[in-house]
C-alpha cells in the first residue's frame, strides 16, 4: 500500500516541500517598535523543529501604520530587518525547514490593543495609537475612528512598501513570501464591496476592486527572486450578505495565477463584525475546494484542522494540496510527528531528539536511532 498523501512531497514554485503540512502565520504581539524579540526566537525555533514542511512568520507590517497593534512585527527599515535576520540566523543553525514571511498592512483594522488586553481600537494621539488608512473612510465598527481614504499617492506609498519589504525578505534569505489579502486587512478591504466604496478605478466592479491587490502582487513578485515563491492568503467569503464571495475569490485566484502566483491559501471572514461564520472542523475546506477546481497552482486549506485523519482526507481527496495549522501547532508543536506515527509515515527529527522515538513506532524516525 502507498503511504499517506499528507507525507508526500510537493513543489510550490521553486520550493520543494517535504510534506503537505504548513505552519500558518500566527501573530504573537510581542515585538518592540516593530522588532522581533527573544520571544520570536523561542516561538519560531520550536516550530522549526516540528517536522512540518514550511514555517510562516506572522503578519509582518510593511509600514509602521500597517501594524495591527503597536506590538506587531514589521519589515520596513534596517532595524526591523536586522531583528528578523538575527532570529533567522539562530533558527537556521539547527533547522533546515524553509521559512516564509507574511507581508501585511492592516488598513482600518490597525491601531488596536493586544488581544489579551482587550483588543479595542487605540485612538490617534495615544502613545500606542495612530490614524488608520483604508480604501474608503468607513470604520470597521461604528464606535471606531474613521480611517483616512488612501489617495493615489497613498496607494503608491503602500504598494512600494510591500515591494521594499519583499526585497528585504529576499536579502535576509527568506524562502517565500505570502501576501496577506484576507481577514479584513487592507488588501481584503479593497476587494470587498462592504469596505470599498470608492468611485475611481479602484472601486465599484470586481475588476476595479481587484486592481490594487493585483498591483501589490505584481510589485512584490518583481521585487522577490523569481525562483522563490510568492503566494497569497485570501478570504473565501466575508460571511455577510452582499460581501466578498467565493465566486469572486475564484476570479481573484485565476488572476493571481496568471500573474505568477505560486499558491493560494484560502481562509475566510474578518472584514465585518456582522459575519456569521459556521465554525466547526474543516469549515473552510469547501472554500479551498472551490478554488482548487478553478486553478492549477497549489491550494492550501486552513481552519480548525487538528485531527490526523481529517488532514489526510483533505489532501487525499483533492480538496486541497496542503493543510495549514495554527492553533493546533501551538497546542502540540510536534503535531507532524504524531500525525506521522498515527498514519504510518516517517519524519526526520533533529539528531538530538532521535532517542525519543517510542518503541511502538520504531519506523517513525528516518535516520539512525
Amino acid at each position: 500500500m502507498s503511504g499517506p498523501v499528507l507525507f508526500t512531497p510537493l513543489p510550490v514554485g521553486g520550493l520543494a516541500l517535504r510534506n503537505r503540512i504548513v505552519i500558518a502565520p500566527m501573530c504573537q504581539y510581542s515585538a518592540v517598535e516593530g522588532c522581533m524579540t527573544d520571544w520570536h526566537l523561542i516561538h519560531l525555533g520550536q516550530l522549526a523543529l516540528s517536522g512540518a514542511a514550511l514555517l510562516t512568520i506572522e503578519a509582518t507590517a510593511v509600514l509602521p501604520e500597517g501594524r495591527i497593534s503597536y506590538a506587531d512585527v514589521g519589515l520596513w527599515d534596517d532595524r526591523t530587518e536586522a531583528a528578523i535576520a538575527r532570529t533567522l540566523d539562530s533558527i537556521r543553525k539547527w533547522s533546515d525547514m524553509p521559512i516564509a514571511i507574511q507581508l501585511s498592512h492592516a488598513g482600518r483594522k490597525a491601531s488596536v490593543e493586544i488581544p489579551w488586553k482587550g483588543g479595542a481600537q487605540i485612538v490617534p494621539g495615544d502613545p500606542h495609537g495612530w490614524q488608520t488608512e483604508a480604501p474608503s473612510p468607513l470604520p470597521f465598527a461604528d464606535e471606531q475612528v474613521s480611517p483616512t481614504a488612501l489617495d493615489r499617492g497613498g496607494l503608491a506609498r503602500v504598494r512600494d512598501a510591500f515591494a521594499a519589504a519583499a526585497a528585504r525578505a529576499a536579502r535576509i534569505g527568506l524562502d517565500a513570501v505570502q501576501i496577506h489579502a484576507a481577514h479584513g486587512y487592507l488588501l481584503h478591504q479593497f476587494l470587498s464591496p462592504l469596505s470599498n466604496r470608492r468611485d475611481d478605478d479602484y472601486g465599484g466592479p470586481l475588476e476595479n476592486r481587484m486592481r490594487f491587490p493585483l498591483e501589490v502582487f505584481d510589485a512584490v513578485r518583481a521585487a522577490f527572486p523569481a525562483e522563490r515563491p510568492v503566494t497569497v492568503r485570501a478570504s473565501g467569503t466575508d460571511w455577510v450578505d452582499g460581501g466578498w464571495s467565493i465566486e469572486e475569490t475564484v476570479v481573484f485566484a485565476k488572476a493571481l495565477e496568471a500573474r505568477g502566483c505560486s499558491a493560494i491559501h484560502v481562509s475566510s471572514g474578518g472584514l465585518d463584525p456582522r459575519q456569521q461564520i459556521p465554525v466547526g472542523p474543516g469549515y473552510q475546506v469547501p472554500l479551498a475546494r472551490a478554488v482548487k477546481t478553478a486553478v492549477d497552482i497549489p491550494v492550501v486549506a486552513v481552519g480548525l484542522i487538528a485531527d490526523y485523519e481529517q488532514a489526510e482526507a483533505i489532501v487525499a481527496t483533492g480538496d486541497a494540496d496542503l493543510v495549514a495549522l495554527a492553533r493546533a501547532m501551538l497546542f502540540d508543536p510536534r503535531w507532524p510527528w504524531h500525525a506521522a506515527a498515527h498514519l504510518g509515515a516517517s519524519v526526520s527529527p533533529p539528531p538530538q531528539y532521535l532517542r525519543s522515538e517510542p518503541r511502538r513506532f520504531r519506523s517513525l524516525f528516518s535516520g539512525p536511532a
